[in-house]
């Protein structure tokens, strides 16, 4: 069953194996090259086999079973691989839930490998027993209870297609410990057929005629790029399809990345927090092409005023997206390349539109994301800028959920595919730390920087140990306003400045939790150290904690209240120049 040097191979299978060996093997045979786990009581005899075949991949332990999840969907946002985790039983399980509802969320392929207490006492309420298939039923694409050991070679295989084909998502797999321990000597059949899984993944050409020819009349179309060009690996033809049509290109918060942020056609994030020029081009267009998003609240605003004068077109490999909260007059079932390319392949005139293009740019020009300086504290929107500064752009950026989020998706620009991992749908704090865990292992050798909040730092935090244990190059940044400052602002803006529950006075000295964790701490409170202090951290070679403190009370502009349009945003200031 094992080489000499602990690797399964196909030659040894007809040794006696157990449950567990059956599944390292399977995991091999996927090409697993990275695993997220926490060992415990029902995945012992996992853990077991682990060990025994440990050359055959890289297995990391987290500090927490929510840290190995979110590591799992940061490795699988930037590498575009599978994201793995295994978690014992029980409470294990459960300490995934939030991490598998925001991969489901976000559309990212992850499998995650749980325990389970023996089939023999199922359902008797037995020590760490969960019911993993009703808890995570409504929020995987599929889920597995493996019954028979004879299945889990193919379960293992069909998990790992249905994760990482049509809409991606996570798959869980909850192994019996009976099963684990069941002996074999028995080769198992990996073939499988899932009849009622087909996903669609090329455009129905009827339609892509539909769209080229909306393409050719419209006076004023617009693009709208989401995360499913990521999933697609499509930035290239994104690119060059709007490029050849003259075609303004809007993002989503998931989307950011997938078309140059720099380039003159590029009008950054729309949405509740997004530019005045991409959301006006959004109410002012006579043709929106949805490509790769899911017109979701926190993009539309208020659905009456959404692109109300626009024939819409939704690409999406998901018809069940399609419709359903937009009505769309073109809708193409599609992977986002391959529509894409079916578009660049179709003869489409291109229409002079040099007023449309005058219009959204000025927009963009005259009505910049904008910021105050700060006399004492650092401005948090000019913190991150000198990020984006300091790095050119070239690093990986992950974060939590809050202000810095929202700071980071207006002020880094993001000129790269794969460069920008937070957590959108579900907007799970506790989120940023992991995730460039699973980004930094993904990608070795790029700068990975986690931009967190004192808030969603402290939910997680734990797993700065594995930043350690691993000498993680990461670079933690905590934009520090010492309180839950999205919180804060809508209770001030919402509720006449009730802070109820939302200041962190009482915060703990991060520099002294960084170097209990044995990693290299940093504090900067005035602008003019933070060059100094992003130099220094930047040329460490190794894991580095900056505690940020930033001025308290500001603000994300401009802003879409609940219930408004996208052009009724507040906080828009003119540019002076």
């Amino acid at each position: 069953m094992k080489t000499q040097s602990g690797t399964y191979t196909r030659e040894t299978e007809q040794k006696l194996m157990t449950g567990a060996d059956l599944f390292i093997q399977s995991l091999v045979e996927a090409d697993v090259e990275t695993v997220f786990g926490y060992p415990g009581g029902a995945v012992l005899p996992i853990y077991d086999a682990l060990h025994k075949a440990r050359d055959s991949f890289q297995h990391i332990l987290c500090r927490h079973e929510q840290g190995l999840i979110h590591a799992a969907e940061g490795y699988a946002r930037v590498t575009g691989k599978p994201g793995v985790v295994i978690a014992t039983s029980g409470p294990g399980a459960t300490n995934l839930i939030t991490g598998i509802t925001d991969a489901m969320m976000d559309s990212l392929p992850v499998v995650v490998f749980t325990g389970q207490v023996s089939t023999a006492v199922i359902g008797s309420d037995a020590f760490q027993e969960a019911d993993v298939i009703g808890l995570t039923t409504p929020i995987t694409k599929h889920n597995y209870q493996v019954n028979d050991i004879r299945d889990l070679p193919r379960i293992v295989k069909e998990a790992f297609h249905i994760a990482t084909t049509g809409r991606k998502g996570p798959v869980v797999v909850d192994i019996p410990k009976n099963i684990a321990q069941e002996i074999t000597q028995e080769e198992y059949d990996t073939a499988f057929k899932l009849s009622g899984y087909q996903p669609t993944t090329k455009p129905n050409p009827l339609q892509i005629k539909r769209l080229a020819e909306q393409i050719e009349t419209a006076e004023k179309p617009l693009l709208l790029a989401g995360a499913g060009i990521h999933a697609a690996d499509a930035a290239d033809e994104l690119k060059t399809f709007a490029e050849r049509h003259h075609l303004p290109v809007a993002n989503t918060l998931l989307g950011l990345g997938s078309f140059p942020g720099s380039h003159e056609l590029s009008l950054g994030m729309a949405g509740m927090h997004g530019s005045y020029c991409a959301n006006m081009a959004i109410y002012e267009c006579d043709l929106l092409i949805n490509i790769g998003a899911r017109f979701d609240d926190r993009l539309t605003g208020s659905l009456q005023h959404f692109a109300p004068h626009a024939t819409i077109a939704h690409i999406d490999i998901d018809p069940a997206e399609i419709g359903k909260n937009i009505e769309t007059k073109i809708p193409v079932v599609s992977d986002a390349k391959e529509a894409l390319l079916a578009l660049l392949a179709t003869e489409t005139k291109t229409k002079d539109r040099t007023t449309w293009l005058i219009e959204t740019l000025t927009n963009k020009k005259e009505n910049p994301f904008w910021f105050e300086r700060s006399d004492d504290l650092i401005s948090p929107q000019w913190l991150i800028e000198s990020i984006y500064e300091k790095t050119g752009g070239e690093a990986v950026i992950t974060t939590d959920v809050g202000q810095h989020q929202m700071w980071a998706a207006q002020f880094y620009q993001f000129d790269q595919p794969h460069k920008w991992v937070t957590s959108g749908g579900l907007g799970t704090m506790g989120f940023g730390l992991p995730a460039a865990i699973g980004a930094q292992l993904g990608k070795p050798k790029e700068t990975v920087i986690a931009i967190v909040g004192d808030g969603g730092f402290q939910m997680t935090m734990q797993e700065m140990a594995v930043l350690k244990q691993y000498n993680l190059p990461i670079k933690v940044v905590i934009v520090n306003n010492e309180a839950l400052g999205m919180v804060r602002q809508w209770q001030e803006t919402f509720y006449e400045e009730r802070y109820s529950s939302s200041l962190m006075t009482d915060n703990p000295d991060f520099i002294k939790l960084a170097e209990g964790f044995g990693v290299k701490g940093l504090r900067v409170a005035r602008e003019i150290e933070v060059a100094n202090v992003m130099e220094e951290m930047l040329a460490y070679d190794g894991p580095v904690l900056v505690d940020a403190r930033v001025q308290k009370l500001d603000k994300v502009f401009p802003m879409v209240a609940p219930g408004k349009g996208n052009h009724e945003m507040v906080g828009v200031r003119r540019c002076r120049g």
